[in-house]
C-alpha cells in the first residue's frame, strides 16, 4: 500500500490531483474506489458481528449503505459532478449564500474523523490478532501505514490503493471466506434448516430498526463528504451515474455475504460474548493460516481503504471551509475597514488592496499540496487518538451518522430540489438538527432510533420555518448556480 501511495505521489501535481485525482477517473477505477470507501471496518467486522447476532437480517447496515449509494448515483451524483467543486460547504454555499461553511464544515469534519475513527478500530482488532500487540501498538502501525500513504498522493494514491484493496477484499470475502465458512458450517441449506426462523428471516429484528438503519445510513450516503469527494473524482457525470450504480449493487451483495457469514459462525464458534471479536475467530476456526492470512488482508483492505477516504475527506473539510476561510476574514476585513470614509480613487484603490491581499494568502501559503499534506497528518493524529478511547465500531459509526443526518441532510437536499430554500433556513435547519440529535443521544442512549427521528424532524422544521420567514435567495446566486449546474 505505501509503494502504491508512492506512484500516487508522482501523479499529485496540484490541489486538484491531490484532491479530487484531477476529476478524471474512469468506470473501472471510479467503482472501484467508491465501493472500497464505502465498505470499511464496520461493513466487515460489524457486518458479520451482526450477522452472528440478527441472523440473515443483520445485512440491513450494509445494504442500506449499497441503497444510499445506488439513489445517490441515479438521482443526484451527474448533477454534483458538474459542480467542480471540493467539499459538500462549498455547495451550500454556491446554492444558498455565504453564512453556513463554517457551521456544516464542522459538523462534515467531526462526520469524516468518526468513520475514519472507526476504520481505525477494526483494522487494530485484525493487527492485534495478526501480530499479538496491543491495542496502542495495533493502532499506531495501522494508522501508521494509513497516514503514510494518505499523505503521498492524496486521492490519487487513496485511488490506487483503493482499487487494490477493492480487488482483494473481493476475493477475500466472495470468493474464498463465503464459500469456506459455509462449507464448514455444512452448508446454505444445512444452515437455513437448523437455525431458528428468526435468523434465516431477512426482517428479523423488525421493521423498526430496518427504518433506523434505512434513515441513518441510506441518507447519509446521500451527503457524506468521502462519497462526494469520490464523485467530484469522475470524469463525466455518465462514469458517476453507471459507476455508481455498480459500487451500490456490489454493496447489497457484499451486505448478503457479511450476514451469511455470521450465521455460519454461530455453528462454527457459538458463544462469543463480544460480536466484533467474531470474524476473526470464525477465519481462525475454519481456515489454515496461509489461507487466513489472506483473508485477514482482505479485511484490512476494506478498513484501510475507508480509513484513508475518510481521513482525506476531514482534512479537506477541515482545510477548505474552516481554517482557511476563517484566516483570509482575519486578513481582508481591516483593509476593507479602511476603505470607509474615502471616495472615488482611494476607495477603488482600497478595494484592489484587499483583492491583492486576498490573492496573496494563496501565494503565502506555499505548495498548496504541501499544505493539504500538514492538514491530513495532523487530523490523521486526532484519528489515532480517538480509536485508543472508542470502544465499538458500530457505536463511532453511529455517532458519525447520527450527526450528519440530523444536521446536514435536509439543507443539502433542499438545495437541490427546493427553490425557496435560505441561508437563514439551512442555519436553521443545521443547528436544530444537531442539537436535537446530541441530546437525545446522551440522555436516551446512543443506538435510540429517537434521536435520528427527532433530529431530522426539528431539522426540516427549522429549514422550512427559517426559509420560508425569510428572504429568498438573491437573483444573482441563484442564476450563478444554474450556470453551475448547465455545465
Amino acid at each position: 500500500m505505501v509503494g502504491f501511495g508512492i506512484w500516487g505521489r508522482f501523479k499529485a501535481k496540484n490541489q486538484d490531483d491531490f484532491l479530487v485525482a484531477g476529476r478524471r477517473l474512469g468506470g473501472l477505477l471510479y467503482t472501484g474506489t467508491m465501493s472500497a470507501v464505502v465498505l470499511g471496518g464496520a461493513s466487515t467486522i460489524g457486518g458479520v458481528g451482526l450477522g452472528y447476532t440478527a441472523g440473515l437480517s443483520g445485512m440491513w447496515l450494509v445494504f442500506s449503505i449499497g441503497l444510499g449509494i445506488i439513489l445517490l448515483s441515479l438521482l443526484f451524483a451527474p448533477k454534483i459532478q458538474k459542480l467542480e467543486i471540493y467539499t459538500v460547504s462549498q455547495m451550500l454555499e454556491l446554492r444558498y449564500g455565504k453564512g453556513s461553511r463554517l457551521v456544516s464544515g464542522a459538523i462534515m469534519t467531526a462526520y469524516g474523523l468518526m468513520i475514519s475513527t472507526t476504520s481505525t478500530v477494526a483494522y487494530a482488532t485484525i493487527f492485534h490478532a495478526l501480530f499479538d500487540l496491543d491495542r496502542f501498538w495495533s493502532v499506531i502501525i495501522g494508522g501508521g501505514i494509513v497516514i503514510t500513504y494518505s499523505m503521498l498522493g492524496g486521492m490519487w494514491s487513496i485511488t490506487l490503493t483503493d482499487f487494490v484493496q477493492f480487488l482483494i477484499q473481493t476475493v477475500g470475502i466472495f470468493l474464498i471466506m463465503l464459500p469456506l465458512v459455509l462449507q464448514r458450517a455444512g452448508g446454505l441449506g444445512e444452515l437455513f434448516s437448523v437455525l431458528p426462523p428468526e435468523q434465516t428471516s431477512p426482517v428479523g429484528i423488525g421493521w423498526q430498526a430496518i427504518l433506523g438503519y434505512i434513515l441513518i445510513y441510506t441518507l447519509g450516503l446521500l451527503i457524506g463528504q468521502d462519497i462526494w469527494q469520490r464523485v467530484f473524482t469522475a470524469r463525466t457525470p455518465a462514469v458517476a451515474r453507471w459507476g455508481g450504480l455498480s459500487a451500490g449493487v456490489y454493496c447489497l451483495l457484499y451486505a448478503v455475504a457479511g450476514a451469511l457469514i455470521g450465521m455460519a459462525a454461530l455453528r462454527i464458534v457459538p458463544g462469543i460474548a463480544v460480536p466484533d471479536d467474531v470474524f476473526v475467530a470464525v477465519v481462525d476456526a475454519s481456515m489454515s493460516p496461509v489461507v487466513a492470512g489472506f483473508v485477514l488482508a482482505a479485511a484490512l483492505a476494506a478498513m484501510m481503504s475507508t480509513a484513508s477516504g475518510s481521513l482525506l475527506a476531514a482534512s479537506t473539510v477541515c482545510r477548505q471551509d474552516i481554517v482557511e476561510p476563517l484566516l483570509a476574514k482575519r486578513q481582508i476585513v481591516p483593509v476593507a475597514q479602511s476603505a470607509e470614509g474615502t471616495g472615488g480613487a482611494d476607495a477603488a484603490a482600497a478595494a484592489g488592496t484587499t483583492r491583492t491581499i486576498a490573492r496573496s494568502l494563496v501565494r503565502e501559503t506555499g505548495d498548496e499540496v504541501r499544505d493539504s499534506r500538514i492538514y491530513l497528518i495532523g487530523l490523521g493524529i486526532v484519528t489515532l487518538a480517538l480509536a485508543l478511547i472508542m470502544p465499538s465500531v458500530v457505536e463511532a459509526l453511529t455517532v458519525a451518522y447520527n450527526l450528519l443526518v440530523a444536521g446536514l441532510f435536509v439543507p443539502i437536499l433542499g438545495g437541490l430540489v427546493f427553490r425557496r430554500g435560505t441561508i437563514v433556513g439551512v442555519m436553521a435547519g443545521m443547528i436544530l438538527g444537531s442539537v436535537t440529535t446530541v441530546v437525545i443521544m446522551i440522555t436516551v442512549d446512543i443506538y435510540a432510533n429517537e434521536a435520528i427521528y427527532f433530529g431530522l424532524l426539528a431539522s426540516l422544521l427549522g429549514y422550512l420555518v427559517g426559509s420560508l420567514v425569510s428572504k429568498p435567495t438573491s437573483p444573482e446566486i441563484m442564476a450563478a448556480w444554474r450556470e453551475r449546474l448547465s455545465r
